[in-house]
């Protein structure tokens, strides 16, 4: 098998802009499911079950139909009701934030429902609001529990990002099918853009085991 270099080299400064795309796309999935997950998660940790089920299934419909399927439908459906020209882009940052709070939705209320009911008691003693025990008591404790899963999801964010691909967002993905398109070849796109999500995904390991590390010592 011969492997033409030149191909990843033509190719280098556009599987670079993918890798900041990659990355940009998975840090607002990240973020604005983390505030999206809270709010979801909070909601499904209700006693009122009538304002507890529609937080559950927003959760089951996102953890139980494949993100290809949420992307399609997103910017071939949701995103056209707001915009005559949806942005591959949007639709993805959209989907993936989508899909992700589902999944950060039960890493809070796992880690919520992990400390102690004692401490949001002797909080409530003291004449703490509810809110303001779970904001200054609960939560701080909760987070240092919370990073390895929060860790998994953004590495997961990173892979399946590429899914948005079939949408034509230029993140890493999109710029490895060009390549393939243009020479019909496959081991050099592809697995150039294989060796680029394992250096992503093992740095982003290494940076959470630090962080876990520091914060268990704590």
């Amino acid at each position: 098998m011969d492997f033409r270099f030149d191909i990843v080299v033509e190719y280098a400064p556009f599987f670079l802009k993918g890798i900041m795309w990659t990355i940009g796309l998975s840090l607002i999935a990240i973020v604005v499911g983390s505030i999206l997950g809270l709010a979801i998660g909070l909601g499904k940790m209700s006693l009122n079950k009538w304002i507890r089920m529609p937080f559950e299934w927003y959760i089951n419909f996102f953890r139980g139909t494949p993100l290809f399927v949420q992307i399609l439908l997103i910017h071939f459906g949701l995103i056209p009701l707001f915009t005559t020209q949806p942005n591959p882009i949007v639709s993805a940052a959209v989907s993936l934030s989508l899909n992700a709070a589902a999944y950060i939705a039960e890493i809070f209320r796992a880690g919520i429902q992990s400390i102690d009911k004692g401490q949001m008691e002797a909080a409530r003693s003291l004449g703490m609001t509810h809110a303001q025990a779970m904001w200054n008591i609960i939560l701080p404790q909760a987070l240092k529990r919370m990073i390895p899963p929060f860790g998994n999801e953004f590495i997961v964010l990173i892979k399946d990002s590429s899914l948005a691909a079939v949408i034509a967002a230029p993140e890493l993905m999109y710029w490895g099918r060009a390549a393939q398109g243009q020479y019909y070849r496959v081991w050099e796109p592809y697995l150039t853009v294989a060796v680029l999500y394992l250096v992503l995904t093992l740095s982003l390991s290494k940076l959470l085991n630090y962080l876990e590390k520091r914060y268990s010592t704590q």
